[in-house]
């Protein structure tokens, strides 16, 4: 079995949590934004039993014409893929996921509850990352949540 989370933001990620039977993690897979290498993690997964979550997000006050566009641009990439490869997935607020983790919408937050949850992952974009991506955290943690509550 496989659980997806998907941050769709500009600095979002996806995060694929491989399980066992018994819904125990097996490996993690982390892959910041970049459409070929989410083309390529989606299509590992679509012959398997597949829980996937992206957040569902909408406009914040504040955020120009052009950053929306491509948000919404982004969006409706990953969910043409996962159309594509008919894996299901649903659409989850972060006030709800976030819920589960007594999350704010600190970003930093985020961060540490991860490494508290995943101590042994990392969470630098690259390797020459020296800051730790609050999307690659959060995209774990609606993954995390997908395993939990699907």
């Amino acid at each position: 079995m496989i659980a997806i989370g998907i941050d769709p933001g500009k600095s979002g990620a996806l995060a694929v949590m491989y399980l066992d039977e018994d819904r125990s993690i097996i490996r993690i897979k982390l892959v910041p934004f970049e459409e070929q290498a989410y083309r390529d993690a989606l299509l590992c997964c679509k012959d398997d039993k597949v829980v996937c979550v992206v957040e569902k997000v909408s406009a914040m006050s504040g955020q120009g014409v052009v950053s929306m566009f491509n948000f919404g641009r982004n969006l409706g990439m990953i969910e043409g893929m996962l159309m594509a490869l008919n894996i299901p997935y649903q659409l989850v607020p972060p006030k709800t996921w976030k819920k589960e983790f007594s999350l704010s919408s600190d970003k930093q937050t985020s961060i540490d509850v991860c490494k508290r949850l995943f101590p042994n992952i990392s969470l630098l974009a690259t390797p020459r990352s020296r800051k730790e991506s609050d999307g690659l955290a959060e995209a774990l943690l609606i993954a995390e949540y997908a395993r939990r509550r699907m």
